[in-house]
């Protein structure tokens, strides 16, 4: 008898509920007159009124697109959710249809809340059937896109809580909404916020996830099918082996519903039943790690694009809230990324044959050819590679070289270090004669032409101080630089000093017009100092004899930016991966653009740039260069007029190559990065063709521009 009556009053309490779901929905919504007859009523009715109508909407996660500056070769994805939002109009007529079958076959007729349904499904779940929930396609839009807007952990709760208190909220938004947009407007929202399994999210993504096409694309089969996960994603994942024939029935089922919706004849039902799919399965790659075109080897540019949108404000007020942005809010990132030089670049840093032989750089040896190429005037980006993965997967990589990290294991084949731009934990390399530029530019700002003389010797005694027991010391703590061995003696200009090298020519030349002057230089062309012991030094540079000759660590990126400024006529552009931004809406981001100062003045870069065509075979202006350079094959490579210059550091332990034209500045590092003062020798063909060839593939179809010569003054002073 108790049990009758315990019975009775879960029934009369299900009655009720279902009374205010059905019965106060019905009086508040369609017969608002009678609504108030009976105190219950009144109350329910009083409490339904008084939920709110207002659904505030926050955007869902969407993905951010990187692509090459050609706006078109897409090189990776970034995303927390994979979702990309689509207008009605690029679903499929049998999407849309499928979906309203599956989930909603009243979706046409009633106005939110479906009343038949309550009712239906009241009767279904006290007989004992499969529990239903009656919400309409409506109502489960407004709870996922409530959950999306939850800005607490008690709001996500309360938009997910199983309670008759959520069900009316819905049930009075998805009404509110019915009345503000059309159905095909609600269709629109609900399949593109809707989870459909396998990282999935929206209409978007699962046709690209499971039949890898575009929404408007899908067939009537591959429509039923999708439409079918929405119930249980994760449950009927047809590509897994559980998931796959839970997804063929429910595929049936929902082909079932459009025959009785007369959408589709039951012949086109039965086709599409006998149509076997092929499940891709294949989630949406994200993150540079999984960048796109992989021949063009671009994982380090993109992780360069991501460490710069990380420290750019216009994206959020800190990283996390920068990063969160460029995760979910659906950017079009036309990156600075030139495919012609980047595609050479890679090829050159992992497949350059040394010259005479048939070794190839990085076929399993530990040293990294480090490219990068900087475009002139604007600071774009346009390559960075280096003949290593971009990967975390240290698994089947080499043991470091670095005796200090003996047993660990080194950064060949695979790596996420930024090797090529430097970073907290990579100052760089050392440079060698490559930085002699720097002292040049520093003289001719000093009033000293390009004819000025140095009394060239094969060792020479400096004023700079040194520890009396460093090799390079002499007559007690004095700095005394060599010149390589065979390096002529004499008399020589600033030309000839450049393009032979001569060390004993620019250390006189640095102590002339100061070292730190030099080091300033240097840094407004954009090197910087990341190791604490540069730092040191730069920060009270009068007495850094050693820097002319390239003893500071910089990067490729660094050091192709420092003759870009030079080859812009003096014009600094910081350094940036981004042509163009677009948001979710279109709408262009003023961010990454260039952002360029004048730091040297145009005739000191001309007459800078002048000189430095003596080392790589080209002339200067007026006919100044000696006969042969420390490059001379470079002009021929190029094709065109180009200005750069070799370094090499002691031991040979890096070898350095940058080339210039008014279009293009490469510069490359051949080292081994995990242990810099390697014992081994590095060859410089192998960097120097690497750079060439870089380059002028990188000039290729484009118009060939000469240099403009520098001033009579600059070049040979007043007369």
């Amino acid at each position: 008898m108790r049990l009758r009556g315990h019975v009775a009053l879960k029934s009369l309490a299900s009655l009720l509920l279902c009374g205010l779901f059905a019965g106060v929905v019905v009086a508040a919504a369609v017969f608002p007159g009678l609504a108030a007859s009976g105190l219950a009523a009144k109350g329910g009715s009083d409490a339904f009124e008084n939920l709110p109508t207002d659904l505030d909407v926050l955007p869902s996660p969407q993905i951010s697109y990187i692509y090459a500056s050609d706006g078109t070769t897409l090189l990776a994805m970034m995303y927390d959710e994979n979702r990309r939002d689509v207008p009605i109009s690029d679903v499929s007529p049998a999407m849309q249809q499928a979906i309203v079958a599956a989930e909603d076959t009243r979706f046409y007729e009633h106005r939110g809340v479906d009343l038949k349904g309550v009712a239906r499904a009241f009767v279904n779940n006290e007989n004992g059937g499969d529990q239903q929930g009656a919400s309409t396609l409506t109502m489960q839009y407004v709870r996922e896109a409530t959950a999306y807007s939850a800005q607490t952990p008690q709001e996500v709760v309360d938009a997910t809580a199983k309670t008759s208190g959520r069900k009316l909220r819905e049930m009075k938004l998805a009404m509110a909404l019915e009345k503000k947009l059309t159905k095909q407007q609600i269709l629109e929202k609900y399949l593109n916020i809707s989870p459909f399994g396998h990282g999935a999210y929206g209409i978007y993504a699962a046709a690209h996830v499971y039949f890898n096409k575009d929404p408007k694309d899908l067939s009537l089969a591959e429509s039923a099918l999708l439409a079918g996960l929405v119930k249980a994603p994760s449950t009927n994942d047809p590509a897994t082996a559980d998931g796959l024939p839970k997804a063929i029935a429910r595929e049936g089922y929902v082909l079932d519903q459009m025959v009785a919706l007369k959408y589709i004849t039951a012949q086109q039902r039965d086709e599409a039943k006998a149509t076997k799919l092929t499940i891709v399965g294949q989630r949406t790659p994200e993150g540079c790690e999984s960048v796109q075109r992989a021949d063009l080897g671009a994982g380090f540019l993109c992780d360069y694009l991501r460490r710069w949108w990380l420290d750019q404000p216009a994206f959020g007020a800190d990283e996390l809230e920068r990063e969160n942005r460029l995760h979910s809010g659906g950017y079009t990132i036309i990156s600075s990324l030139n495919v012609k030089t980047q595609a050479a670049a890679f090829k050159y840093a992992k497949d350059q044959p040394e010259v005479g032989s048939s070794e190839k750089v990085g076929m399993g040896n530990p040293e990294a050819v480090m490219v990068a190429a900087v475009e002139p005037g604007t600071g774009r980006v346009q390559a960075l590679a280096t003949n290593r993965n971009f990967s975390n997967d240290q698994t089947n990589n080499k043991p470091s070289t670095n005796p200090a990290k003996k047993g660990q294991k080194g950064n060949y084949p695979n790596t996420t270090v930024p090797f090529i731009t430097g970073g907290p934990d990579v100052p760089g390399y050392q440079a060698g004669s490559s930085f002699k530029i720097f002292t040049a530019v520093a003289a001719l700002e000093s009033g000293i032409p390009l004819s000025h003389t140095e009394d060239v010797q094969a060792q020479f005694v400096s004023d700079y101080p040194i520890d009396a027991n460093s090799p390079a010391a002499c007559n007690g703590p004095h700095y005394c630089p060599r010149n390589s061995t065979g390096d002529p003696v004499g008399t020589f200009n600033m030309w000839q000093g450049f393009g032979l090298s001569l060390n004993t020519y620019f250390v006189p030349l640095e102590q002339r017009v100061g070292a730190d002057h030099v080091v300033d230089v240097a840094k407004r062309l954009g090197i910087q100092f990341r190791s604490p012991s540069d730092a040191a030094f730069a920060k009270d540079a009068k007495e850094w004899g050693a820097f002319t000759l390239g003893v500071s660590d910089t990067t490729p990126l660094d050091l192709a930016n420092a003759y870009a400024t030079l080859a812009a006529d003096g014009m600094y552009c910081a350094p940036t991966p981004i042509t163009e931004i677009k948001d979710l809406k279109g709408n262009k981001v003023d961010a990454g653009q260039p952002k360029c100062r004048s730091v040297v003045s145009a005739d000191v870069a001309r007459a800078a740039v002048d000189m430095a065509r003596c080392p790589v075979g080209d002339q200067s202006a007026f006919n100044a260069c000696p006969n042969g350079g420390t490059a001379t094959g470079v002009r021929g490579d190029v094709g065109r007029p180009v200005a750069g210059k070799t370094g090499t550091t002691d031991s040979g332990k890096s070898a350095t190559f940058v080339a210039m034209t008014k279009q293009l500045a490469v510069a490359g590092i051949l080292t081994d990065p995990d242990n810099p003062q390697t014992n081994r020798t590095m060859s410089h063909p192998v960097v120097n063709n690497a750079v060439a060839y870089t380059l002028k593939a990188g000039l290729q179809g484009l118009p060939v521009v000469n240099f403009t010569a520098p001033s009579r003054q600059k070049a040979f002073g007043s007369n």
